[in-house]
């Protein structure tokens, strides 16, 4: 693991309040997993739907991800329908990213006031002390996401607080600026957005943030696996030969999938093996770092992997869903989801368009549970 990017886990804590997060942090900047989206300032949409059948998508997790060297603020959102039919499609999955830079706002905000000052508009209009949008000057962006994962220290800065005053206030266009004109539909052209109003959710509960290292050797697999080959060679079997074997066949067809289970079977040991050391895990967390796959993937993933539909630039892996939150989506509807392990890839970039309002879509990678595979 030497000289990999860091991985972050999530592991889920407390049951948030009807009301929602309680503390310091505005809603926006808290992880979670159910429960409905918080949008960052600026940035608004409601639920998109099922591009398979209609429905309109529940929240699985809302993960603030500020990196060191993009916006201030950035938050992703993972949706997915909860119907059984549309449960390993990637289209009826969907994954959001929202950002917002409150020195972007600030720099739209001054042309708009300029140009209010100019139109005998008093600039006090814009905010009840206009003073106050200094507290936003030189603010710095929070600690890179692959070291602090996705989370605001304890002590909120004046630039959260400058940011919620910005949560109700609508954006103007600039007058002038090097930036096109935006264009950019919500997401995606398919995507239709649903009234939220009384909506079916999962019942939200607050993510935790652990560092994978500190697991390290708590769950000591390599011993295992020094017993198991010790086994093998005292009694002069080989178990994996004998588990190929067992495929074992005349035509090319058999041997295809003798190859094949041997394949799948290393994939997924390895999955096992890795995610044991914390088994509680929901979430893992590595930007430009290496997903764990359930199974193994198409040997032509990454060239499947679309540029970002905005910039044009590379998508990266950012962060993943683990099994283990299958069993923690609970709703009174009694709604859910089964997947092996849901992988999601962002622009390398994180693009942002100028006074963009509704997020952007990035790309999703599902697997299926393999036991549900066994059984179609």
């Amino acid at each position: 693991m030497a000289g990999e990017p860091p991985v972050l886990l999530g592991l889920r804590d407390a049951a948030m309040a009807e009301s929602g997060p309680v503390g310091p942090l505005p809603a926006w900047a808290t992880n979670k997993l159910g429960g409905t989206a918080d949008w960052v300032p600026a940035v608004r949409a409601g639920p998109p739907r099922c591009a398979g059948c209609g429905s309109a998508l529940l929240l699985l997790v809302q993960v603030y991800c500020p990196l060191e060297r993009g916006p201030a603020h950035r938050a992703l959102h993972v949706f997915a329908c909860t119907a059984p039919r549309c449960w390993g499609a990637a289209r009826s999955w969907k994954v959001l990213r929202s950002q917002y830079s409150p020195a972007q706002d600030k720099q739209s905000r001054d042309v708009s006031v300029k140009q209010k000052q100019e139109s005998n508009f008093a600039a006090k209009d814009w905010c009840e002390d206009a003073d106050d949008w200094g507290a936003c000057d030189g603010a710095k962006p929070p600690a890179c996401a692959s070291l602090e994962l996705l989370g605001l220290k304890e002590a909120v800065s004046s630039e959260v607080e400058c940011a919620s005053q910005l949560q109700q206030l609508q954006l103007s266009e600039p007058a002038d600026g090097p930036a096109r004109q935006d264009t950019h539909p919500a997401a995606s052209e398919e995507m239709v957005m649903a009234v939220a109003d009384s909506a079916p959710v999962f019942q939200p509960f607050y993510i935790n943030v652990v560092d994978e290292e500190d697991y390290m050797g708590l769950h000591d697999t390599d011993h295992a696996d020094k017993l198991l080959k010790e086994y093998q060679q005292r009694e002069c079997v080989d178990l994996e030969q004998m588990m190929s074997e067992s495929f074992a066949g005349e035509d090319g067809n058999e041997k295809y999938e003798k190859s094949e289970v041997k394949s799948w079977d290393h994939t997924f040991h390895k999955f096992m093996k890795r995610i044991s050391m914390c088994p509680e895990q929901i979430l893992r967390y590595s930007w430009d770092g290496q997903p764990l796959f359930i199974t193994c993937p198409p040997a032509n993933l990454d060239q499947g992997i679309p540029a970002c539909s905005n910039c044009g630039s590379s998508r990266v892996f950012e962060f993943q869903l683990m099994p283990t939150l299958v069993s923690m989506l609970q709703s009174d509807s009694d709604l859910s989801v089964e997947f092996g392990t849901v992988i999601v890839y962002t622009c390398e970039r994180s693009c942002w368009p100028t006074n963009h309002q509704t997020p952007l879509e990035e790309f999703i990678f599902v697997q299926e549970d393999p036991d549900q595979r066994l059984f179609k």
